[in-house]
């Protein structure tokens, strides 16, 4: 999928199809059919239903491709096992059938994804994060009215449309989307350059589905009503509304109309400084005279004539701290900002300020405004509409500290009592779920005081939206106080499902009370404080359990047994080393006999390491392994799980045998690396949450890893229906919160999340103290004459290719010029591939040589990783004749056994001391605590990669000092990479999850600095 032009295109995949393309002698490459993409009435049938599409066609792309065939996409799960095809990645071209959609057709296909019977891949997945973007910038008219010149150069027509208004946040999240942009959106070859970029491809993609997205709000035809038909404006107003946006007009009035709409564009952005507004309360002594309000509390009071006052000033817009009121700018004092014409410009700032907020109008009829003064009617207006409108528009707003209060506005609490209080959290009679109904009572308050109706009726009869309450001003919202009576006059019945939601309530909403807490007796009540783990009596591991528990592990037991009582599902999110694996196993050597069996869905890399700490620490439990071609099926599974108290298998089986999974009655589901599941569209996700089980635990160190949805599909798995539905959550927490940095909607997710989300960390001594310390530290080698000569050989070349080329074989040079010159960095040979001697001749292994001497001197042991296999095994052969010893070696090659072997023997006392890994096949999944020494000999860029190889020897069951050292050329691209990550925390930000693919944007001023060899990095 890719968007090109204005309109989206559209292919697939189709795993029913054979991946091997048929050899065809004489066929040009760039010709080649794509063996596996779908047919074009195959897509038809399964997207035409969502969308119309506008044109079939084919396309030519560029893919990754392998032994002469594309690679499949990571979401494709093909219907028959594939021997797998080793050898070099390349680019190819590939032709593929394509639907081409037009925008509002497009945008209707984005929305839609969750009702397709396909797999939405990440490139539609991302753009329908546009389009849903795009529906959010025109529900908050942050839009503005346009129009575009036509491409032929027709000076007499034009086409109406719609902008999105970015500003603030809003533009904050545009440059997310640019970055966070797959690579297989750009893959097509067909489109032009200049669309290449990912900024640009997502602003044409936001600027169509915008304007879409705002026709299919909007009636056709209203907006050019009572304007005369004369000049361009009103063809032009009748072609925002509707399908037809192309209009004609007089040349001139189209030049006019279209300056006169810059102008209106550029005063919406606004400038290098902007106006402030500032809300003053009045001051104790210049309140009037109060009155009482509620005779039992004789501090409630209101003025009955109060001034309010909004200030003037100007501040930059990119130094906050640059601020001047506007008294200053009207005495002609040095004002730090505006340049020579402070005067000016703050007449023109309130002046567009005027045009969101129309009281301004009032300051300006005086020649020197300072300020306005408004009653409590108009403050609380301005608190209410004007500054949210001035603050989304780009302009200061500085609003007193109570209003962003909760005591300052209504609220309520629920008082709820679980009608089965469990007794002790292990009996099975105590289970409560979801659909328990509870008693409840509700109470409402103004700040922390509780209102009868009386009250509230009171209130009302007062006509005023702010009080002052016991020395501090309140806000009483008439609809709100409406809500409160009818809330205290309520009946019906309320589940726990509902109990928990309620921490969800819309504050937003004029007619809703926020619900400000929420309490329960007993277990309940435990669960809705926080901080259940810490409040439930330790568990000590059961007498099958071989084993000691440390005492958070027994804490997290009895927390996992807690929610089991309840009939709920919990997230285990402990850091990674701390033991998730024998807190599990010490739950499942507690269940009854007869319970019925656990399946265990993890990565495959992990399921060598169940079976071991299973056997090691839960002897008694019989375990079954479902996986490979020779695995049982139907009946023979049935039996094979009748016998087993815990099946083990992966999330790639699980989504193949989702039927026979599905119909077996499992007491309990535990999903191991749960981030598996985070794109709740792919099968795997979809397949496990169909599971039946009576208990559901997610384990995983990433709850979230990009996004909060992956949290609700992970909750989803957890307890169905929590979040409510995804779109849903959505609108409530995910935009709110990514989009719009709501902190309010972050506390409102973490209440209703964190009773079920147990996360410690092993750098907090509370935990665990006897972990020993980690060292890290970065160590800087020098190139020889050799490696510099290459390095400067590989930037010219490089460089002078990067600049005669465009889109993706540019992006393609760049990612291979940062390959080339790290392989520079690592040896010589590695680039060379010559098979030479690798002694003498790179400053990093003869750094590594220096490490190793004391490391094994010491009778120490290390780990050493690097991210190219092949530069593995050169290591190897090296160091293992370097010192003469044995040297293990890990790569994606191995197979399991012989990987199981491998780290059998380097745990034992008597094993090899050095372990040379792939970080790919090596990074996780492992436990390697022999070991406290680790070198990156050759860095990945990402920090939670490279945290996560780090673990493998930082973890539970290491008793010495880790020291962890990281490799880096200096002078190089590694010098300039690891300091850009370590100054600038919103590029490592950006960088994470995506490797080295930003360095492909970067212009070629950039790389030629980036990639350029500084002086004093050739050692003497």
């Amino acid at each position: 999928m890719w968007w090109v032009g204005r309109g989206l295109a559209v292919w697939a995949e189709d795993s029913t199809l054979p991946p091997h393309a048929p050899r065809r002698p004489g066929r040009a490459p760039r010709e080649r059919p794509h063996p596996f993409a779908a047919a074009q009435a195959t897509l038809v049938a399964a997207l035409a239903a969502a969308a119309e599409p506008t044109d079939l066609g084919t396309a030519l792309l560029t893919l990754p491709t392998r032994a002469g065939s594309p690679l499949d996409s990571p979401e494709l799960v093909r219907t028959t096992a594939v021997e797998p095809v080793r050898g070099r990645v390349t680019l190819a071209g590939w032709r593929v059938p394509v639907l081409a959609y037009a925008p509002d057709a497009a945008l209707t296909l984005l929305g839609s994804l969750d009702g397709l019977d396909a797999t939405a891949g990440a490139s539609l997945r991302h753009l329908a994060e546009v389009g849903a973007f795009a529906a959010d910038l025109a529900a908050r008219g942050r839009v503005l009215p346009g129009l575009v010149e036509l491409p032929d150069g027709d000076t007499t027509s034009a086409r109406a449309v719609w902008r999105p208004l970015l500003t603030g946040t809003d533009a904050g999240w545009a440059r997310a989307l640019a970055l966070a942009l797959p690579p297989a959106t750009r893959a097509t070859a067909d489109r032009q350059p200049a669309v290449d970029a990912p900024g640009l491809l997502v602003a044409d993609a936001l600027d169509a589905l915008t304007d879409a997205s705002v026709r299919a709000a909007l009636p056709e035809a209203t907006l050019a009503r009572g304007v005369r038909n004369t000049g361009a404006v009103a063809p032009w107003l009748d072609a925002l509304t509707g399908p037809h946006r192309e209009f004609s007009a007089d040349p001139a009035a189209l030049h006019t109309l279209r300056r006169e709409l810059d102008a209106w564009q550029r005063d919406a952005v606004g400038g290098s400084v902007r106006a402030s507004f500032r809300l003053v309360e009045p001051a104790a002594d210049e309140i009037s005279e109060p009155v009482t309000v509620v005779p039992a509390d004789p501090y409630a009071t209101v003025p009955t004539v109060d001034t309010w006052r909004v200030e003037f000033g100007l501040r930059a817009a990119d130094d906050p701290g640059l601020h001047v009121d506007a008294g200053q700018v009207w005495r002609g004092a040095d004002v730090p900002v505006a340049g020579d014409n402070p005067q000016e410009t703050l007449l023109a700032e309130l002046g567009r300020a005027s045009r969101l907020w129309p009281e301004v109008d009032a300051a300006l009829r005086t020649a020197t405004p300072e300020g306005l003064e408004l009653d409590a009617d108009g403050a609380h207006r301005f608190l209410r509409e004007g500054a949210p409108m001035l603050h989304a528009a780009g302009f200061t707003v500085l609003l007193p500290s109570w209003w962003q209060r909760p005591s300052a506005r209504l609220g309520a609490r629920l008082r709820a009592t679980s009608r089965s209080a469990p007794g002790t959290v292990s009996a099975p009679a105590d289970r409560v779920g979801l659909d328990a109904l509870v008693d409840y009572r509700w109470e409402v308050a103004l700040g922390d005081q509780p209102l009868t109706a009386d009250e509230l009726a009171r209130l009302a009869e007062l006509k005023t939206p702010l009080v002052r309450l016991r020395g501090q001003w309140v806000e009483l919202d008439p609809k709100r106080l409406a809500a409160g009576l009818r809330l205290l006059r309520s009946t019906g019945e309320l589940t726990v499902a509902d109990l928990l939601r309620l921490g969800l309530a819309d504050g937003d909403q004029p007619d809703a009370l926020p619900v400000l807490e929420v309490t329960a007796d007993g277990a309940l009540g435990d669960l809705l404080a926080g901080s259940v783990e810490r409040r439930l009596a330790p568990l000590v591991e059961p007498p099958t359990f071989q084993g000691t528990l440390r005492p958070y592990q027994r804490r997290g037991l009895a927390w996992l047994a807690f929610l089991q009582s309840l009939g709920l599902g919990g997230v285990l999110a402990d850091d990674m080393g701390l033991g998730k694996t024998v807190q599990l196993l010490a739950l499942l050597a507690a269940d009854p006999p007869q319970t019925g069996p656990t399946l265990l869905v993890c990565p495959m890399s992990l399921v060598g390491n169940w079976q071991r700490e299973a056997a090691r620490f839960t002897p008694q439990l019989r375990i079954h392994v479902h996986h490979g071609a020779q695995r049982a099926r139907g009946e023979d599974f049935a039996t094979a799980v009748h016998d087993a108290d815990l099946v083990l298998t992966t999330y790639t089986v699980a989504a193949r045998d989702a039927a026979d999974l599905a119909g077996i009655d499992w007491h309990r589901v535990v999903l191991d690396e749960a981030q598996a599941i985070k794109n709740a569209a792919t099968r795997q996700a979809e397949a496990v949450r169909a599971l039946p089980a009576r208990h559901r635990i997610a384990v995983t160190g990433t709850p979230v890893e990009n996004r909060l949805a992956d949290l609700w599909s992970i909750m989803q798995f957890v307890n169905p229906g929590l979040l409510g539905p995804a779109a849903t959550f959505r609108k409530r927490f995910a935009e709110p919160i990514e989009r719009h940095g709501d902190a309010e909607a972050a506390q409102r997710l973490r209440r209703i999340t964190g009773p079920f989300v147990l996360r410690r960390l092993k750098t907090d001594s509370s935990i665990i103290s006897d972990l020993p310390e980690k060292l890290e530290m970065e160590v800087f080698c020098n190139l020889t004459a050799e490696q510099a000569a290459l390095y400067r050989a590989v930037v010219d070349d490089m460089l002078a290719r990067i600049e005669s080329s465009e889109g993706i074989e540019r992006r393609g040079l760049v990612l291979a010029t940062m390959t080339r010159l790290k392989q520079v960095c690592n040896h010589p040979a590695q680039l060379l591939r010559d098979n030479s001697p690798l002694g003498g001749r790179s400053g990093k292994l003869a750094r590594l040589e220096e490490i190793l001497d004391e490391v094994l001197a010491a009778g120490e042991k290390a780990l050493l990783f690097t991210q190219y296999a092949e530069f593995g095994g050169m290591l190897r052969g090296h160091l293992s004749a370097r010192f003469g010893r044995e040297v293990l070696f890990l790569h994606g090659g191995v197979a399991k056994a012989d990987r199981d072997e491998l780290v059998a023997r380097f745990q034992s006392d008597s094993g090899p001391a050095l372990f040379v890994l792939s970080l790919k096949a090596g990074g996780t999944g492992l436990t390697l605590t022999a070991a406290n020494h680790v070198v990156h000999v050759d860095r990945w860029w990402n920090p939670a990669v490279e945290d996560q190889a780090t673990d493998r020897a930082f973890r539970i069951g290491q008793r010495r000092r880790v020291q962890v050292r990281k490799f880096v050329c200096a002078g190089t691209v590694e010098e300039k990479v690891a300091a850009m990550i370590a100054d600038k925390r919103g590029l490592a930000a950006s960088v994470v999850g995506t490797g080295e693919q930003w360095v492909t944007e970067l212009s070629t001023a950039q790389l030629r600095e980036l990639f350029t060899l500084e002086a004093g990095a050739v050692a003497e």
